[in-house]
Formats: structure tokens, C-alpha cells, sequence
């Protein structure tokens, strides 16, 4: 079997394999000190600023994803991110994740759509949703998260937990501070509902991450052939959300896709 980069901490593979088996909601494994500790500091130094990752990055201000920015372009990662970035798309690592969670043939996506630098300023969150399934220009069904937190010295009362919700979004089943060098691993599907509570760090500090994504070509068992954006899912203690602004902040997406698909039409 060969080793995974040696940037990552010894793996018990078949510990994994045997907790994301049992585990609730969804199969997922959270590991603290997830990277050596020389190389978690090169990167933790290494990540832009808020205001500098929103300079270069794209910025969300929506209903549902507010006070965020993603950079996925990997050409503006700095040396250390870019090398924690091809360790995670190594063969070795990807085949540890095939092995613990059961999916052959895991591949990464180059391109990070929707991954790379995740920040997340004050007063920042992200509502509670399952991902989008399928890249159809790649013809690439998604299948696992891995999310790697860069925060030192973050407090309790700051917030910004990820969370994975049961299938119908009225049961809270894992909750974990983004503690520095912890990472959390999860399949996405239909079910897969997850989300980040409200960040509230004070100014001058931001949630760190770094995200990326796993794909197959073969399609998932039972998948009804139905590619989707994300879905998002209003908390129960979130009613007005749910009754309203979610439903016109649906609404406003798909004017803005009509109008995108429109335009590529024309310029057909």
C-alpha cells in the first residue's frame, strides 16, 4: 500500500473505514492535528488576509452565503497552500479516501470549483444545504468534502461551527469548532445537509479553510440522473428565513441563470 504525502500525519486507515461505517447523519471522520505541525504553521502563514483574499478572490453577500470569500484559482495560491493543494489531489491520498469510505476511482478536480482559500469575516455564515451533484461539462459526479481549518487560538463564542444535519434538516447530529489543523471529511449526496453557523470573530480576524472536492465518473448508487445547484435548507429555528427570504433568494438565482443561459444563446 502506498504512503500517503508526507505533509499529512499517520493515518489508520482502517480505523476510518470502520467509523464512517456507523457514524450519524452521513459517513464523515473529523481529525484533529491532521497535518505535521511545521508544515499546518507554513500554510496557517501562507493564507492571504481577509482583505487580501477579497481582492483576488470572489466575494459572497447573499441570503444564504454571507461575508465570504473563495479563491480557486491555484496559480494565486502561495507555495505552501499550493503544495497542501497537490497533496490532497496525490494518487496516494485520494486512494485512502477510496479505501475509507468505499468509492473507487476518486478523482480531484484541477479547476477547485468551489474550493481552494475559503475566508469567512464577521457576521459572516453559511445556511445549512446539500452541494451540487454533477459538473456536466466534465461529466463529474461529486462524492466527498474535505474541509482543513487554519484558525489559531479560535474561541468558542466566535462561532462558525461546521454542522451535519439528518435528512430532513430538524436534527443537529455533529458540530465542531474550525480548530486549527483539524480536518473534516464527509460524502456528499442527496442527504448530505451541512452547514457553517454564524461567525462572529471580532474585526481583524476571519475563519481560515481550505476546501476541495472529489469526484468519479461513475455515476453514485441510485442516482435519478438529475443534476442540481445547491439546495438550501432553512434550521428549524430559522422560520422566516424558510418561508421567505430563501424562496426569493431562489428566485433571484434563477432570473440570473435564465439570464446567463440567455446571453450564451445569443452569442451562439
Amino acid at each position: 500500500m502506498e504512503k500517503i504525502p508526507a505533509v499529512f500525519n499517520p493515518i489508520d486507515r482502517e480505523v476510518l473505514r470502520d467509523r464512517v461505517r456507523t457514524v450519524k447523519p452521513f459517513p464523515h471522520f473529523c481529525i484533529d492535528n491532521f497535518l505535521t505541525a511545521d508544515f499546518a504553521e507554513e500554510v496557517w502563514r501562507a493564507f492571504p488576509s481577509f482583505e487580501e483574499a477579497g481582492k483576488i478572490g470572489r466575494k459572497f453577500a447573499a441570503v444564504n452565503e454571507k461575508e465570504k470569500v473563495q479563491v480557486t484559482d491555484s496559480k494565486l495560491f502561495a507555495a505552501p497552500v499550493a503544495e497542501l493543494n497537490k497533496a490532497l489531489a496525490s494518487p496516494e491520498f485520494r486512494g485512502l479516501l477510496s479505501h475509507v469510505f468505499d468509492i473507487p476511482n476518486l478523482l480531484s478536480d484541477d479547476e477547485l470549483v468551489g474550493g481552494g482559500i475559503h475566508e469567512t469575516g464577521p457576521r459572516g455564515h453559511l445556511d445549512v444545504h446539500v452541494d451540487f451533484n454533477y459538473i456536466e461539462d466534465r461529466q463529474l459526479h461529486r462524492r466527498l468534502n474535505i474541509l482543513i481549518y487554519f484558525n489559531k487560538n479560535w474561541q468558542d463564542d466566535w462561532g462558525g461551527n461546521i454542522e451535519l444535519w439528518d435528512p430532513d434538516v430538524t436534527l443537529l447530529q455533529f458540530s465542531a469548532l474550525p480548530r486549527f489543523n483539524r480536518c473534516v471529511v464527509f460524502a456528499t449526496s442527496e442527504i448530505s445537509f451541512h452547514g457553517v453557523t454564524a461567525v462572529k470573530c471580532p474585526p481583524g480576524e476571519s475563519r481560515k479553510s481550505f476546501a476541495a472536492y472529489y469526484y468519479t465518473r461513475e455515476a453514485p448508487p441510485n442516482w435519478d440522473g438529475k443534476a442540481h445547484s445547491t439546495i438550501f435548507r432553512a434550521r428549524p429555528d430559522e422560520v422566516m428565513k424558510g418561508a421567505i427570504l430563501m424562496p426569493m433568494e431562489n428566485a433571484k438565482r434563477k432570473v440570473v441563470s435564465a439570464f446567463h443561459d440567455l446571453k450564451k444563446t445569443i452569442k451562439g
